[in-house]
């Protein structure tokens, strides 16, 4: 039942951290390393991705009878069943980052049609003008989110009322389509997503202390990461905004603010399939011992 659960990861990620070094320096540069490790392993589906991006920029061989953005789709398809092959992701992050993929893609051609960007090559694997590698682009923060949450073991104290969150999430997916037509509620939505998520704080445990941040500083952090991301595809021509058009230029800095409603509804959706769990005790949320975060892991998804 374990092995179903559980990915490849669960075990080296307990080796390295029954790592003990003999010097208080040595411990803090091992619990750095630790961070840097398991963020690069969350960001794997993600990272993998944008590497093909950028390769298939600088090596895709002209007059290839296989269309560049087939080629990405297929690579998508065989990077996920490898990872499940090998347990290096769980069943229930594949299923997440499906949901992620239909959501996304919803979106692209929403997007697509009203002309907010395009995809200026041709495709056989596409649904109107959208190529259907390009959910898997919404689909890795689905990955990434999920798998940090069961890799750093993250607790939230205060966390918002579900059912707040739950049209909080509605209203920025409306949002997102109605803008176009009607007034764009974006200014409220901050407003609504401060109030909610504000007081929260998320702890984490990158080797054996607890750690912790405000959620929104974590939410912001993200959207950064996602909007430098997106920089790099745009450098690619994969996708294009008007601006572009002529020359590559920037991603308009108010795409950090979309990329950070967004970073909240895909928060929210994971939530559902793996529900915040609150600290050992939200005052002294290191009194939790590690062999009892190590054996509560074990039995985490």
């Amino acid at each position: 039942m374990l092995a179903r659960t559980q990915s490849r990861f669960h075990d080296v990620r307990v080796r390295l951290e029954n790592y003990v070094p003999l010097t208080a320096a040595g411990r803090l540069f091992w619990e750095l390393f630790l961070f840097g490790f398991k963020e690069g392993w969350a960001c794997l589906f993600g990272g993998t991705l944008l590497a093909l991006l950028l390769l298939t920029k600088w090596f895709w061989p002209a007059g290839m009878p296989l269309a560049r953005y087939d080629f990405l789709f297929l690579a998508a398809l065989a990077i996920q069943a490898m990872l499940l092959l090998l347990r290096m992701e769980t069943v229930r992050e594949a299923q997440i980052i499906f949901v992620f993929h239909v959501i996304g893609t919803v979106m692209e051609l929403f997007k697509t049609n009203v002309g907010s960007w395009v995809y200026p090559e041709p495709s056989l694997f596409h649904i109107g003008a959208v190529p259907l590698f390009s959910g898997f682009m919404y689909a890795s923060i689905g990955s990434y989110l999920a798998r940090i949450t069961r890799i750093f073991d993250l607790r939230y104290s205060r966390y918002p009322d579900r059912r707040l969150t739950a049209v909080l999430a509605v209203l920025i997916y409306v949002n997102f389509f109605s803008h176009h037509f009607v007034a764009d509620i974006r200014v409220l939505l901050f407003l609504l997503a401060a109030v909610a998520f504000g007081p929260t704080w998320v702890y984490f445990r990158p080797y054996r202390k607890w750690r912790r941040m405000p959620l929104l500083l974590g939410f912001a952090l993200i959207a950064l990461f996602i909007w430098a991301a997106e920089n790099v595809g745009t450098f690619t021509t994969v996708w294009l905004y008007p601006h572009q058009a002529q020359a590559w230029e920037l991603v308009r800095l108010g795409k950090y603010g979309s990329w950070f409603l967004l970073m909240i509804i895909s928060f929210i959706l994971v939530s559902v399939v793996n529900p915040p769990r609150a600290p050992a005790s939200e005052t002294e949320p290191d009194a939790m011992p590690l062999g009892a975060a190590r054996a509560e892991r074990r039995s985490l998804p």
